[in-house]
Parts: C-alpha cells; structure tokens; sequence
C-alpha cells in the first residue's frame, strides 16, 4: 500500500493494519522455518509496510505531519414548528 492511501486512513485503522500485518509476519516466518515459501519476497514487502505505518503513526504522535481527520457532520437544531413564526 503506498503512503498517500495509508495517509488517508484514521490513526485507528492505521493501529489494525499494523497489527495485522504484524501478524502475517509473524505466519510467514513461521512457514519459511517449516516449508519452502511460494513468495518469499513477500517478507520484505511486509517489513517495508510496517515501517512506513509506524512512521506515520509516529509523525502524527510528534506533530511532523498530522494524520487526515475525517469531519464529523455538523447537526443543526431543528426549530419546532409553530413557534415564534410570528
């Protein structure tokens, strides 16, 4: 995944991604170790995505480059009708 689309994802989805891409880490060193893996590239690819999730995390943490907030949606009070239509 490139860093503009993980730029766009909450801090929250940041921490999920991370954690799972912590855990296909550790499955794949866990294949390597018993099986020959079909893409073994692939371990490098993962460490290099981990690292780019945790820069973003922590660059949002020190202030260097926050993190997109998505907006909340203003609620406006509704009037009540009949009331000081006059």
């Amino acid at each position: 995944m490139k860093v503009f689309e993980l730029r766009e994802k909450s801090k929250a989805e940041l921490v999920d991604h991370l954690n799972n891409l912590n855990k296909e880490l550790f499955n794949l060193k866990i294949r390597r170790a018993s099986q020959e893996l079909p893409n073994p590239l692939r371990l490098r690819t993962i460490r290099r995505e981990i690292a780019r999730v945790k820069t973003l995390i922590r660059e949002d943490e020190k202030g260097i480059k926050p993190l997109i907030q998505t907006k909340k949606p203003v609620v406006k009070p509704k009037a009540k009708k009949g009331a000081a239509n006059a």
